[in-house]
């Protein structure tokens, strides 16, 4: 328990540092603000929950003595209690009944529904803060645009027509852009902190089937139902979006899952992967390609018919 509660301090330490670094206002300094539950995943798959627990905690007490007790729930709401969640969950796992002659085994929480979860996390995250902003359309609209000039403080005359049709347009689009940026980092953080973990040895969980990922049917009548409302308009529309969002990028995962196991056997295969991670990494928008083989694959099963055409023909 000492062990990880030293662990937990030094995890909260970083995660606080990196949370803080986005006073900062540079790029940089947002990238490393999305990374600040990272070394709180490590410690809860390297070592336990109760370390990022005791992680977060501390983190959250760090920011609210040096910044204000506002940023306690802050840091809590997007880094700490997420990362603790997703920690929990990556090394849950449950004794199967073994086979007459064979070793006891464990059952792990589902890839699959890791990923929902940082989907559902990486949501969450976008509609707590909408009340900052607002708590109707036109004030939630009024709360984006004020943020949005403030940044763009220095921005001459000349340029205010422009500024203003950017603002129109970064009022409709930030909830849903923030909700899918939250939830693609959610799932890299997570494989990061499961890549350094395993590299350290320490790692107890077997290295999942990406192939194999597989997410419930039910997960499409959530994902339809939130495209429904998001026509709806007002704050239950954007409510919508943002749910919709999140669960795309989670079927954009599925759709990388379906890519490594139809691809497996190709002499390519290598070539077909890397290509694809990097034509997503680079230019972003083929993301909704993988998007629509998830959604396919939950419709349609493919890899399932993939399997089926590549095994031999049997004869009787």
């Amino acid at each position: 328990m000492i062990q990880n509660a030293l662990v937990g301090i030094g995890a909260g330490a970083a995660a606080a540092l990196l949370f803080a670094s986005v006073a900062s206002g540079s790029l940089l300094s947002a990238m490393l603000f999305w990374l600040s539950p990272l070394p709180l995943l490590i410690a809860a798959v390297g070592w336990s929950h109760w370390a990022a627990m005791i992680g977060a905690l501390g983190g959250a007490a760090a920011l609210a003595a040096a910044l204000g007790g506002v940023y306690f729930l802050i840091f809590l709401a997007v880094a700490g209690l997420p990362a603790w969640w997703l920690g929990y969950l990556t090394m849950l796992a449950r004794p199967v009944a073994p086979q007459p002659g064979t070793a006891l085994s464990l059952e792990w929480y589902p890839t699959g529904r890791l990923v929902i979860w940082a989907a559902f996390i990486g949501a969450g995250i976008v509609l707590i803060a909408i009340p900052n902003f607002g708590t109707d359309l036109e004030s939630f609209h009024a709360g984006v645009r004020e943020a949005f000039q403030q940044l763009l403080n220095g921005e001459s005359e000349m340029q205010s027509v422009n500024l203003e049709r950017l603002m129109d347009f970064v009022v409709a689009a930030l909830p849903p852009t923030v909700a899918i940026l939250a939830t693609i980092t959610n799932v890299l953080n997570l494989w990061l902190a499961a890549r350094i973990v395993k590299f350290s040895g320490r790692l107890r969980r077997p290295w999942p089937d990406i192939a194999a990922m597989d997410f419930p049917k039910s997960l499409a009548l959530i994902f339809g139902a939130a495209v429904i409302v998001s026509f709806l308009g007002g704050l239950i529309g954007i409510l919508g979006e943002v749910v919709a969002a999140s669960l795309l990028m989670a079927y954009g995962v599925l759709g990388f899952a379906v890519l490594h196991a139809v691809s497996r056997g190709l002499n390519s295969r290598p070539v077909m992967l890397s290509g694809a991670y990097a034509v997503v990494l680079i230019f972003g928008w083929p993301i909704l390609a993988l998007c629509m083989l998830g959604l396919a694959e939950t419709a349609a099963g493919l890899r399932a018919r993939a399997a089926r055409k590549s095994r031999p023909p049997t004869h009787t």
